[in-house]
C-alpha cells in the first residue's frame, strides 16, 4: 500500500514524540525503571501508527463507494479504530509490565500528530 506524503509525516510525528516521551522517561527515572514505560509508549505508538494505516485504507476505500456506503464505512472504520486505542488503553491498565501513562502517550501522539498537520500542511 503506498502511503501519502501526510501519512507519512503523520507516522513520523507520532514517532518523535513517543522518541521524546522515552527520552524524557530516561531522564526521570535514570535507571532501569523506564523500561515499562518505554513499553507503553511502544504499544500506544505501535497502535497510533495502525490507525494511521487504518485511516489511510478507510479514505481511499470510501473516496470509491457510494455516498451512503461511503458513510457507514467510515463510521465503522472510526468504531474499530476506537476499540484498537481501548484494548491498548486496558492493556496498559491490566499488564503490570506496560506502563499505562506511556500507552496514553503513545496513544495521544496520533492526535498531536494530526493537529499538526493542520499547522505545517501547504496549501
Amino acid at each position: 500500500m503506498k502511503l501519502s506524503d501526510l501519512a507519512k509525516r503523520m507516522i513520523i510525528t507520532i514517532l518523535v514524540i513517543s522518541l521524546i516521551c522515552v527520552i524524557g522517561s530516561v531522564i526521570y527515572y535514570r535507571s532501569l525503571k523506564f523500561v515499562p514505560f518505554l513499553l507503553g509508549v511502544l504499544l500506544g505508538s505501535a497502535v497510533s501508527v495502525i490507525k494511521v494505516f487504518l485511516l489511510e485504507r478507510a479514505i481511499d476505500k470510501a473516496l470509491k463507494m457510494e455516498s451512503m456506503l461511503a458513510k457507514n464505512y467510515v463510521s465503522l472504520q472510526h468504531v474499530l479504530r476506537l476499540l484498537l486505542t481501548g484494548v491498548a488503553l486496558f492493556l496498559g491498565a491490566v499488564v503490570d509490565q506496560i506502563n499505562l501513562w506511556g500507552v496514553v502517550c503513545g496513544v495521544f501522539a496520533f492526535q498531536i500528530a494530526t493537529y499538526n498537520l493542520k499547522f505545517t500542511s501547504k496549501n
